[in-house]
Order: structure tokens, then C-alpha cells, then sequence
């Protein structure tokens, strides 16, 4: 079953759900809409792998303004976007934690011979096709400037 076909068949179990599947009901609606808009500019069906894309970046922007919010004292949409985190979270593969990020950074870096910071581009161009939606793009970035000091 394809990633999108899944959306589906939740979006529709949690129209079922009634009350208890709001947020997920949104967060789905949201994701869905991304989707089709991105269907509508590539004129043709999403891959599972632009359907990761989308997802990411949908997670990327709750992340970003989750902060500001426990900032600004949004108790209650903090705790919608971190519904919403954890409804967007489950259709990505499993996430790496930060141990396993740091074996594949220090094993590009060997392979590389990389020394110094200035070449963490090289280091990141290696390492990220293989990370894609698997970690956050920000911690890697952090940790290869970190194994690059």
C-alpha cells in the first residue's frame, strides 16, 4: 500500500472517529492538501519518496513554530502541534537517534578524509541522500559541525 493510499484509508477512519480523530482528521487533511497541491505542479501522481518530502516538510514547520509558541505562552497550541507531530510522525520511517547519526557522520568523515569545518558541505552532501527522512536535518547539521571542530 502506498504512502498516500494510507492517508487515505486513515483520513477516512478518522472521519469515522468523529471526536476522537480531530486533530488527526486535520493533521491528515493538511498533509493531503500538500499533496495535492504538489500533484497539481508536477501534473502527475506522487512517489512514496515525494510523499517523505512532503511529510518532512510538514513536520519541519510544526517544528520551527512550536517554539515560539512555548515562547508566547500558547499552551494549548503547543499541545496541537505536538498532536500533530506525533500523528505526522507515523507514516515516517523510524528515526535514527542521535547515537546512530553520529557512527554514519564519523564514518563519512573518515571515508572522506574530511578535517576541518569548512568541509562540512562535503561531509553533508555524502551523508544526507541516506539520511532523508530519517533524522532531522538541523541535528545533523549540528553534529557534523561538532565532529568537524
Amino acid at each position: 500500500m502506498s504512502l498516500a493510499d494510507r492517508l487515505l484509508d486513515d483520513m477516512k477512519k478518522a472521519m469515522k472517529d468523529r471526536e476522537a480523530g480531530k486533530i488527526r482528521l486535520a493533521t491528515i487533511r493538511m498533509v493531503r492538501a500538500a499533496q495535492k497541491e504538489a500533484e497539481i505542479a508536477k501534473r502527475d501522481v506522487l512517489t512514496d519518496q515525494e510523499m517523505l518530502d512532503i511529510l518532512n516538510r510538514e513536520l519541519k514547520k510544526r517544528r520551527d513554530v512550536i517554539g515560539d509558541y512555548q515562547k508566547a505562552n500558547r499552551v494549548d497550541d503547543v499541545v496541537r502541534l505536538q498532536e500533530e507531530i506525533s500523528v505526522i510522525q507515523e507514516y515516517l520511517p523510524e528515526q535514527l537517534d542521535e547515537s546512530e547519526i553520529r557512527a554514519i557522520i564519523e564514518k563519512a568523515v573518515q571515508d572522506l578524509g574530511a578535517k576541518s569545518s569548512g568541509e562540512a558541505g562535503k561531509v553533508m552532501k555524502e551523508i544526507m541522500p541516506g539520511l532523508k527522512g530519517r533524522a532531522d536535518g538541523k541535528l545533523i547539521n549540528l553534529l557534523v559541525k561538532e565532529i568537524l571542530q
